[in-house]
């Protein structure tokens, strides 16, 4: 009748799920991708399992007993609805949230903290030093390295303007040291150094057993500091531990999703005038199509 979705004419290996906000800004739609080819399979709104069970029950039991793995955030919702139906398939959590919570729940909270306790205690110049070190704290070793050296070249941030007279801004260096002299001056940030490399080394392991020991070895670091924070993050390990060392295996991630989700934004500001959300979400099918 031309008002019924048709099934995705490609065997799908991997899925990948995640939600996001639509026109309001208050209410959310799910999408369901092939991870491989990037394809919206399936869009509907809300965000909770019955969105999963609607997708098992558009492609049916046969397309989705060939899936192999599901790539989502730690929304229990997903798993549950995925996994209460197809036990064998394998749920692999999204690397990009993992490090992000331990970015905004552990490296910002102990800086907070430490910012804090120095102050209490009388040293605000070694407070003021924290104040704007969390993209310093946050960092890798190796893009720190790399801002020194645009800096010794001199490399331009941001070239002068003559209309509003903006100045010239060039890159600053004295990173790696500043981030040096953190570590040295304090335990916990030479504990978050340790937890990033170990979460490095984790996530570029190609074999599960490796991964899931670089993981363990992560819980009991974070756990033998006695940090509220740390141990908040090890817990957050400790509990979807399998859905993470599954990366090791299949590679997937909602990556993928974050550049449907710019065009979603893009779509969406031209859109106010489409009149209703079922045509907006054929629209976004459609352009996941299309190359970029």
């Amino acid at each position: 009748d031309g008002k019924t979705l048709i099934k995705p004419e490609r065997q799908a290996k991997y899925l990948a799920i995640d939600e996001f906000k639509l026109h309001d800004g208050h209410k959310y739609a799910t999408a369901i991708i092939d991870w491989e080819t990037g394809y919206i399979l399936y869009l509907a709104h809300g965000k909770k399992k019955a969105v999963v069970f609607e997708f098992m029950d558009h492609v049916g039991d046969e397309w989705m007993s060939k899936v192999e793995a599901v790539a989502c955030d730690m929304n229990s919702d997903f798993e549950k609805a995925f996994k209460g139906r197809y036990p064998k398939l394998d749920i692999v959590y999204n690397r990009f949230h993992i490090i992000k919570d331990f970015n905004d729940k552990v490296v910002s909270e102990i800086r907070k903290d430490e910012q804090r306790r120095l102050a209490e205690e009388g040293s605000p110049e070694a407070a003021k030093l924290l104040k704007n070190s969390r993209y310093i704290l946050m960092s890798k070793r190796s893009t720190l390295v790399q801002k020194d050296e645009d800096a010794r070249k001199g490399k331009l941030v941001s070239t002068a303007g003559k209309i509003f007279n903006t100045p010239e801004i060039k890159a600053h260096g004295g990173n790696e040291v500043w981030y040096d002299e953190l570590l040295e001056e304090n335990k916990l940030f030479f504990t978050i150094d340790l937890v990033k490399d170990l979460l490095d080394q984790a996530y570029n392991s190609h074999d599960e057993v490796e991964m899931c020991v670089r993981l363990e070895e992560i819980i009991d670091i974070c756990k033998a500091t006695k940090n509220s924070h740390f141990i908040w993050f090890a817990r957050l390990l400790y509990r979807h531990l399998r859905g993470i060392y599954t990366f090791a295996k299949y590679g997937i991630s909602t990556g993928k999703l974050e550049g449907i989700n710019n065009k979603i934004k893009t779509e969406r500001r031209k859109g106010y005038g489409y009149p209703d959300d079922e045509y907006f979400f054929l629209r976004l099918m459609e352009l996941s199509r299309k190359a970029s």
